[in-house]
């Protein structure tokens, strides 16, 4: 949401009502929300027809409860009990999520990603969570989908079950679960805590022991014993609480031949896991003051300096334990180098290490080769290293381990006579850090890697857990109950054409484009494509849209309509599990490059007869189900064509540019191909922020209001006479700050909250600059890094920012709260969710990032009865379906507002024709809070229905053309 008063300001009244649980052991909830569609919508046709048609239950068999705030709707002992008809084929398993680290966000991401990928017939999963101060709850599905951990623990005592100690959670485990699956990413999950936990019941767990849990995890411990098993290791020196001896760290310093005063270490936490509190020192001063700011801010207690490694490369290798019983047989995936790419000379220490920022969040500072660019004397030694190592620690399941290749090693690299393992002919290989539990986020090394060797995302963690199930005598009669490609089809049959007669619909999902939204494009893209392909009645290809040239040249545009030349690549499964459309664009020019694919082909192969080895031994394993295939380039239109051709559907996943502002829809719908989302007038109108005001205005009688807005050319904005500008704004505004956005682009991409004419000069700094983005800070309001349009547009709008009216803690003086609604149906037809009020932590505006990849702050769906009465919110939701039918908006869209929490009044703030579809994305959550439960599979789904659905009314009302586009 981007708007003149930013996000919402949470309310001191509601905190009181809805955070009060917290001090006290009286649990309360906010009341159960009602979901009535009208009875002749396509919402509840499709709802009530069943159209999701996959074989497997998408609603998770019985395992969740309905929400409400996220569910509204707490759940109860015992509302999670397996049918009893099911129960004696049912492996029941427990995802335990959450724990005390600042990891605690991946940690829910990547249960999400487990519980999207290993559901089936054959599983029951039920969800845990474990929060900052180890308190215990037992959630719904639903529940997990919540946001960011804010969010999540914002709600937790009014909709999950909390357990008063951490043995009664236990005991709980106990008895309602086959196994555990912790998911919990460094302090609790990776240092022993929970194994231990689960041990002193005797409770199994997919992973390593709580012994070996500690000693592989404390990055000190973990070195020395590396020593003695005979690898090289990196000189390190420990620091530990409050003892700080710089005498013997200088000693250290000049015994490792560094210069005490420039030497150049990084310095990290010994147990906050592999990103957090990582940073680079120079000298042993700064050193040492680094290390004691991560004690001081209570990140660790002991903390760790190493020799900095110039001149290598970074590497990361996934474990698989393939053995049976307590047999120990790892295979080593093809592993993934690591390259950090600085595009400019102003980069800092922080972009020469692999931070948590990098390896979690979409950057281009960033690219991943899979396999690495080695040798394959280098990538066999790596492999062979990390198996070694696996078995030495005495790891278990599965793990991924992180090292170094170095063509020119130091001289100061710890060797002796008892070293046996990492030096070749070709350089030295030293590792760094072993992670327990690897991150499982859609796009993660884990999968990455997987898909390389033949396993699709549900392929490779229901091996893990079959694996796992072997190492416990008690689940020897669960052994083969498990199918380890339980409901997907071959992805063999991926990127080939099915004909209608089988009774298969094609789709394509196409994502990325050439606007600063790309990145949350592509995540979008993923999460549908991932979430339709397990429909059986599906067949779901990926496709890249990108510019012609490639994203690093600028290319020429069409003269014709000012745009660029636009190409679709058609993807294979394993190239999609990227963090950009930059890494995507460059994984398809290596995967065609005929040296590198042979390459790769050969190494596959390799690995994957490895796997085939072990896993046929294995009565469940039933085979790897994805062929990696080349990727396929066309030009936009032929691809178009293809499509029609191909009698497909599309699912419109472009954020931005040519996703929304009706030239991609125009286009589909004049050669007849069926598309998600609205038609292309109501996209050209939607985009253009000033077209949507005025095509609202004579709503006012009924509610519906606009904001006020100048428009501003760019060559105005940068007019010398900026001071007279900014005076003339506020004057003909009336306000004393201003938002200023582009009038023609997406959601997020430019705006930003000015308070002076020297914020407005910076910003027009940058637009004339052609800045990719705005760096935090710059303007005099606190705020993230801001993506600016690329190339500029032709003009800008300024709205009034009313933050200066609201406060952060908002005691009821202000009747106006800034709201997002997802609206879902068929043309005319629309119905509106509950709305979203999201609570901002920090700054005014959220960000790309905060928006679409994770979050901050909390988001209250529905809107708590303390700050929205009934009457008002069904009001509002009434005048957010006036304003949809009147723009014309079908399928799915996002409308931002504000509403008055009184009388219901809604004045609108922009539209969005293709809104974020992330794993994180609100209108996940508004789904979610429906009556009953929409699940992210049944929810994309719906969305694709309603794309067919609309595609047969117009071919039933004759040959429909397409309105000409004219460039505006």
């Amino acid at each position: 949401m981007a708007s003149l008063f930013g996000a919402s300001p949470l309310l001191c009244h509601s905190i009181g009502r809805l955070g009060a649980h917290r001090s006290t052991s009286k649990r309360t909830h906010l009341g159960k929300v009602r979901f009535v569609a009208p009875s002749g919508s396509a919402l509840w046709h499709i709802v009530s027809q069943g159209r999701c048609s996959s074989r497997r239950d998408v609603r998770a068999q019985g395992s969740e409860v309905n929400v409400g705030v996220i569910g509204c709707k707490r759940l109860e002992r015992g509302s999670e009990k397996v049918p009893e008809d099911k129960e004696h084929r049912l492996l029941k398993v427990g995802i335990i999520c959450g724990g005390p680290s600042a990891e605690r966000g991946i940690s829910l991401n990547s249960a999400r990603s487990v519980l999207d990928h290993i559901q089936g017939d054959d599983l029951h999963v039920s969800c845990y969570y474990i929060d900052g101060n180890l308190n215990a709850y037992a959630l719904s599905p639903a529940q997990l989908y919540c946001n960011t951990p804010a969010d999540f623990d914002f709600k937790l005592d009014s909709l999950a079950q909390g357990f008063g100690s951490l043995p009664e959670f236990a005991e709980h485990l106990s008895h309602s679960i086959d196994i555990a699956f912790p998911v919990i990413h460094g302090r609790f999950g990776e240092d022993g805590g929970i194994q231990e936990l689960l041990e002193s019941l005797n409770i199994p767990f997919i992973g390593t022991c709580s012994k070996e849990c500690r000693k592989a995890f404390d990055k000190y411990n973990a070195s020395q014993e590396l020593k003695r098993q005979g690898f090289v290791t990196v000189p390190n020196f420990l620091v530990e609480g409050s003892t700080q001896d710089t005498l013997e760290l200088l000693k250290w310093f000049t015994g490792n031949k560094l210069d005490k005063n420039t030497g150049k270490v990084v310095v990290k936490p010994i147990v906050a896991g592999s990103s957090i509190g990582v940073t680079v020192a120079y000298g042993a001063d700064d050193a040492m003051r680094k290390a004691s700011r991560i004690i001081s801010e209570g990140i660790d207690d002991k903390v760790l300096i190493e020799v900095f490694l110039e001149g290598g490369s970074e590497f990361t290798a996934i474990v698989i334990d393939i053995g049976s019983g307590s047999d120990c047989h790892p295979v080593v995936l093809l592993p993934t180098e690591v390259e950090l790419q600085c595009h400019d000379k102003s980069s800092t220490e922080e972009d020469e290490i692999f931070d948590y920022r990098r390896k979690y969040l979409p950057t281009q500072q960033v690219a991943y080769h899979t396999p690495p660019r080695f040798s394959e004397e280098i990538i066999h030694c790596i492999r062979k290293g990390a198996e070694l190592l696996f078995k030495s620690l005495g790891l278990r399941d599965f793990a991924r381990i992180d090292g170094w290749f170095l063509p020119s090693p130091p001289p100061m690299l710890h060797t002796n006579e008892n070293t046996k393992f990492g030096h070749t002919g070709s350089g030295t290989v030293v590792y760094t850090d072993i992670n327990l539990i690897s991150g499982m986020e859609q796009t993660s090394f884990l999968f990455q890697q997987a898909s390389k060797v033949g396993f699709s995302h549900a392929n490779i963690l229901r091996t893990i857990i079959q694996r796992a199930c072997l190492r416990f005598p008690s689940l020897s009669f669960r052994r083969n109950i498990l199918n380890v490609s339980s409901g997907r089809r071959s992805s063999l049959l991926k990127n080939k054409i099915i004909s209608k007669s089988t009774g298969v619909q094609k789709v394509f999902v196409l994502f990325g484009g050439e606007t600063s939204e790309r990145q949350v494009s592509l995540m979008s893209g993923t999460n549908v494509w991932l979430n339709l392909q397990s429909f059986d009645d599906l067949d779901v290809t990926p496709c890249l849209l990108a510019p012609a040239n490639g994203y690093f040249c600028k290319g020429d545009k069409n003269e014709v309509n000012n745009s660029i030349p636009m190409v679709v690549w058609s993807l294979p499964y394993s190239i999609v599990l990227r963090h950009t459309t930059e890494e995507v664009f460059a994984a398809c020019l290596e995967a065609i490059e005929p040296a590198r694919a042979a390459f790769g082909s050969r190494l596959r192969g390799q690995v994957m007869s490895e796997l085939e080895e072990g896993l046929k031994k294995h009565g469940w394993f039933s085979g790897f189900d994805i062929y990696d295939d080349l990727p396929k380039k066309v030009p936009l239109d032929e691809w178009i064509r293809q499509v029609k051709d191909a009698d497909a559907v599309v699912f419109i996943a472009v954020h931005g540019g040519i996703g929304e502002n009706g030239r991609l829809q125009s286009v589909l719908e004049s050669s007849g191909v069926p598309y998600t989302g609205p038609g292309p007038m109501a996209s050209k109108t939607c985009i253009d922020k000033v077209a949507t005001s005025l095509s609202l205005e004579h709503l006012k009688s009924s509610g519906v209001l606009t904001i006020p807005k100048v428009v501003l050319s760019t060559e105005k904005l940068s007019d010398e006479l900026i001071v007279d500008t900014w005076h003339k704004l506020t004057r003909e505004l009336q306000c004393s700050t201003l938002c200023v956005k582009p009038a023609r682009d997406g959601c997020s991409t430019g705006v930003a909250r000015l308070c002076s004419a020297e914020d407005l000069s910076v910003y027009a700094k940058a637009v004339t600059g052609h800045l990719l983005r705005l760096p935090a800070n710059s303007l005099s309001k606190a705020h993230g890094v801001i993506e600016m349009p690329s190339p500029p547009p032709k003009t800008f709008i300024l709205e009034p920012f009313g933050g200066d009216s609201q406060q952060l803690i908002w005691k009821g003086e202000s009747e106006w709260v800034e709201v997002t609604v997802g609206i879902m149906g068929k043309l005319g037809e629309v119905h509106s969710f509950n709305p979203s009020i999201t609570v901002k932590e920090t700054s005014d505006i959220l960000s790309l990032e905060e928006k679409f990849q994770g979050g901050t702050g909390i988001n209250l769906t529905p809107p708590p009865r303390a700050i929205i009465n009934e009457a008002a919110l069904q009001r509002c939701k009434q005048r957010i379906e006036m304003i949809a039918n009147t723009l014309r908006l079908e399928g799915i869209s996002r409308i931002d507002a504000f509403v008055n929490v009184r009388t219901g009044e809604v004045m609108v703030i922009e539209a969005n024709t293709v809104p974020g579809m992330t794993p994180s994305t609100v209108l996940i959550h508004q789904a979610l809070a429906e009556d009953p439960p929409i699940y992210p599979r049944e929810f994309f789904r719906m969305i694709l229905d309603l794309g067919l659905q609309r595609s047969k009314q117009l071919s039933s009302q004759g040959t429909v053309k397409a309105p000409v586009w004219e460039d505006a």
